[in-house]
Parts: C-alpha cells; sequence; structure tokens
C-alpha cells in the first residue's frame, strides 16, 4: 500500500506565500507522474501543477508565473511554492502520484487534502 501525506496548508493573507509538500511512503518502486490539484465547493477538481520523473512541468494557466512545482525522487516528495497568493487560490489542495508498486502497475494514489485560505 502507498500513502500520500500533505503539510503545510493554513490561512495567508493576499501577496503572501505558503509551500505545500506532500510525502509518499510505502511499497513504492517508481512515482511517475505527481502534482496538486485543488477543490472548492461546487467545483470540480482542477489541476494546480504537475512534474514528471524527467523534471518537466505544468501548471494551470491561474498559477503561472506565482507558483513553482517540485519534486525529490530520492526522499518521494513533491513541493508546490505558492507566491503572491490571491483569495481565488483558497481550496482544499490535494497531493496525487502515479506510483508503480510491488505489483509492478502503475496506480494513481491521492492525499488527504489540506486547506489553503487566502484571506485578509
Amino acid at each position: 500500500q502507498v500513502q500520500l501525506v500533505e503539510s503545510g496548508g493554513g490561512l495567508v493573507q493576499p501577496g503572501g506565500s505558503l509551500t505545500l509538500s506532500c510525502a509518499a511512503s510505502g511499497s513504492i518502486l517508481d512515482i511517475g507522474t505527481t502534482g496538486w490539484y485543488r477543490q472548492v465547493p461546487g467545483k470540480e477538481r482542477e489541476l494546480v501543477a504537475s512534474i514528471i520523473s524527467g523534471g518537466t512541468k505544468k501548471y494551470a494557466d491561474s498559477v503561472k508565473g506565482r507558483f513553482t512545482i517540485s519534486r525529490d525522487n530520492a526522499k518521494n516528495t513533491v513541493t508546490v511554492q505558492m507566491n503572491s497568493l490571491k483569495p481565488e487560490d483558497t481550496a482544499v489542495y490535494y497531493c496525487y502520484a502515479y506510483v508503480r508498486d510491488v505489483s509492478q502497475v502503475f496506480r494513481s494514489y491521492w492525499g488527504q487534502g489540506t486547506q489553503v485560505t487566502v484571506s485578509s
């Protein structure tokens, strides 16, 4: 079994910064694409940023230039640095990862979510 544990959410004022981290643990052989989604009540979950094992990154247009995603393959972690936060960034942020586990099959895993609130 594989677990993803997020940390770093909280309350921040507009213009502030937060860093979200996600650590994967368990029977992991390899991690492919990993990244972050977010969701607000009544809306679909949307991609925030993703990064493949080779390092290529993808960002939602709404966060380009403000968010930076990175990964540490040795530690099985993925991090998103969020700067210049806006009230519309308020959401529950979910970490995800495509993991090749001991079954030799890639499966998708999700974290439990962490709340980010941007408000004065």
